[in-house]
């Protein structure tokens, strides 16, 4: 990306800038990054920048961020489909459904097998299925994040919800599967992980995870923000 002809202006009238998330970034940082910068660097008071749709701190990979006007288009983005790869750790769930908490449990895995996995996925992970999202997520209950609730140790319902996925591929590989998955809006892949795990009458959860597109957009053509931020400082 090549920043030396850009100015206040071209950020005010709106633009959608592909970032690169790394690893333990928020997507509320990045947005603060841009944000900061950019005003920064054209002597601004305030400037619009949202993103479309977050990613967990433990997950990399693409962001869409809109500046100025654009932000008007975030909505259309988030309802685009999303591409994930990543790695599922069969044989231990965790509550958080990845990395963020410890193992609360130890299952067998010596009795998975490619096939067994193909089946798993094509009978119940493709297509409309029905998922509970993790309950260490933000989603809203009681007018408090799920997380928040989770954290001080209350029981938490989510409801189940419908979302889509178009394609689920997996390699099964000393205990782990290394999966690439398309899918709607909405859906949580740590609870595929779960869900998957739980399938294959063991357990899992989500070791590695990066958003590769959405959409058309994709990550290979997407900047770091570090990157982003110090060539808009050095134009």
């Amino acid at each position: 990306m090549v920043l030396s002809d850009y100015s206040a202006a071209y950020f005010q009238e709106g633009q959608v800038l592909l970032i690169d998330k790394p690893l333990e970034w928020t997507s509320f940082d990045v947005v603060n990054k841009i944000r900061y910068s950019i005003r920064k660097n054209f002597n601004l008071k305030k400037i619009k920048v949202g993103h479309a749709g977050t990613l967990d701190p433990l997950a990399t990979g693409l962001l869409i961020i809109c500046t100025g006007k654009a932000t008007k288009q975030l909505s259309n983005f988030m309802g685009l489909p999303k591409e994930y790869t990543g790695t599922i750790q069969l044989g231990a769930t965790t509550p958080s459904y990845d990395l963020e908490t410890g193992i609360d449990g130890n299952f067998p895995t010596e009795h998975i097998h490619q096939e067994m996995v193909d089946e798993v996925i094509r009978n119940h992970f493709t297509g409309l299925i029905d998922q509970v999202p993790p309950v260490f997520s933000a989603i809203k209950k009681d007018g408090q994040k799920a997380y928040e609730l989770a954290r001080q140790g209350q029981e938490v319902k989510l409801q189940t919800r419908q979302v889509n996925i178009e394609s689920f591929n997996a390699q099964l590989e000393n205990g782990k599967i290394h999966f690439k998955v398309i899918c709607s809006k909405g859906t949580y892949i740590r609870s595929l992980a779960h869900d998957l795990g739980k399938a294959l009458q063991s357990g899992g959860h989500l070791t590695a995870l990066r958003r590769t597109a959405i959409g058309d957009y994709r990550v290979e053509n997407a900047s770091d923000p570090i990157e982003f931020t110090d060539q808009l400082s050095s134009q």
